[in-house]
């Protein structure tokens, strides 16, 4: 079996650093009866919105299995766990806590605790409740209130347990792929109607930020966002301005205003009724400092220049891709820590999700993934050269401990280390899970012999 290495200098194999496995709540918790709806039941009730027909309402059905699925956590031998809230399991329409919901996250961070794991929280990984959707979801200012007593009441219930909180994970997917493109849930399109998503989405990030701050000093409070590097299909200056513009458009969109209090240049092109309301002191709120930045990151994007002096996506040709049709691009992994470091003053940095779905074959009980921990160790790699080069990077998460829904693509996509049968929901332990498994677990050996 092919293992994954780092250089036997790398400060990846010290004590300090954190090496977890993620996961998020719609994707594998199913139990649909123990929750309220949320905008995804909806859009999997859609025709033609989920590629395979399917939907999250049995998933793995982690709520069921929760304890078997930490006990091989645990077996992994990894130091942390990212894991997120179903906001519709835990509150209530009226805006009370739905108690029984509550407990299960207690009781899943208290045995995570007896394992001397820490627990990593996303408070939302985009399963807004149905009925806020009703008022008007993410295009409702006031959505982001309700997010703000959403984030008070689980504060409330998990407290200091919780090692790391991050209030979003990647607001671009929400906006841009729910609101303004609608292959994500809810289905909405609309350039003004994305940006007016993604403002409200940030201002409930700040929201939540001063309610787990008062509540939970001693957690570390951040946010999860998704870059893809952003690279010219030629040399041309159009092309150029394109990638940047990208670059504005999809990553700086949701980074820019957090640490500079301000939009990027790109929201000059759009129209008025394009742009997002912001009033007076939703900057201020939205720039609060952070403990942690949270990255995800998959694969680099090409562009190029529209006819409308705009961007365009090149797709991929000639190249090695994973099962999603993503190019496998390692260096530009490094290329794009190394600019964000360099453009910006950032807190110490978790990589919160990278991974690969590929194209696994269960066979005599075995997932032999060769090109999955080939994706793993380029890309950890990856991370290793940009520590070097100066980036404050604390751990690094792999996506996903198991196979799970894949959002619009149902189940037709595997990116777990963890191969589940859906029809038995039997987990069996990937040789790249294992192979993850094995790295993690050579650094106490590594640390007492002197390597680091």
């Amino acid at each position: 079996m092919p293992k994954i290495t780092l250089p036997a200098n790398s400060l990846m194999l010290s004590k300090d650093f954190v090496f977890g496995v993620a996961t998020s709540s719609f994707q594998i918790e199913g139990d649909r009866k123990g929750r309220q709806d949320c905008i995804w039941d909806t859009f999997c009730s859609q025709p033609n919105a989920i590629e395979d027909s399917s939907n999250g309402d049995i998933a793995c059905e982690h709520v069921e299995y929760w304890q078997q699925d930490i006990e091989l956590i645990d077996s992994l031998g990894v130091d942390a766990y990212r894991l997120s809230i179903s906001w519709p399991r835990v509150m209530n329409e009226d805006g009370s806590v739905n108690e029984l919901g509550m407990r299960f996250y207690v009781n899943l961070v208290d045995e995570l605790l007896k394992r001397n794991m820490k627990v990593f929280v996303t408070l939302y990984h985009w399963d807004l409740p149905q009925y806020l959707e009703d008022q008007g979801g993410w295009l409702n200012r006031e959505t982001a209130f309700a997010f703000q007593t959403y984030a008070a009441a689980v504060a409330n219930a998990l407290g200091e347990k919780v090692y790391a909180y991050a209030t979003l994970n990647e607001p671009f997917c929400s906006a841009y792929l729910g609101y303004e493109t609608g292959v994500h849930a809810p289905g909405k399109t609309g350039v003004g109607n994305g940006r007016k998503a993604a403002h409200h989405l940030l201002l409930a990030h700040g929201l939540a930020l001063k309610v787990l701050r008062q509540q939970c000093p001693n957690s570390l409070h951040g946010i999860v966002l998704n870059f893809s590097t952003c690279h010219a299909q030629s040399e041309s200056a159009q092309d150029k301005q394109a990638a940047k513009w990208a670059d504005e458009y999809h990553n700086q969109w949701y980074l820019k205003p957090l640490m500079h209090a301000e939009y990027p240049e790109i929201i000059e092109k759009l129209s008025a009724d394009e742009r997002p309301d912001v009033i007076d002191g939703d900057m201020d709120i939205i720039s609060q400092p952070i403990d942690y930045l949270g990255i995800n990151y998959y694969t680099r994007t090409v562009y190029e220049a529209d006819n409308q002096q705009w961007f365009k996506v090149v797709p991929p040709v000639d190249k090695p891709l994973t099962a999603m049709g993503w190019e496998i691009t390692p260096d530009a992994f490094t290329e794009i820590l190394v600019d964000l470091h360099t453009q910006y003053t950032l807190p110490p940095i978790y990589i919160t999700e990278n991974g690969a779905a590929m194209n696994d074959e269960l066979v005599d009980g075995q997932v032999k993934d060769d090109d999955r921990i080939d994706y793993f160790r380029t890309h950890l790699n990856a991370v290793n050269t940009a520590i070097e080069k100066g980036v404050n990077i604390k751990g690094y998460f792999a996506w996903s401990l198991m196979d799970n829904f894949e959002w619009a693509l149902g189940y037709s996509k595997r990116f777990g280390i963890v191969h589940v049968d859906y029809n038995t929901q039997k987990r069996t332990v990937k040789q790249s899970g294992h192979a993850y498994a094995e790295l993690v677990k050579s650094r106490i050996n590594g640390y007492i012999s002197g390597i680091k």
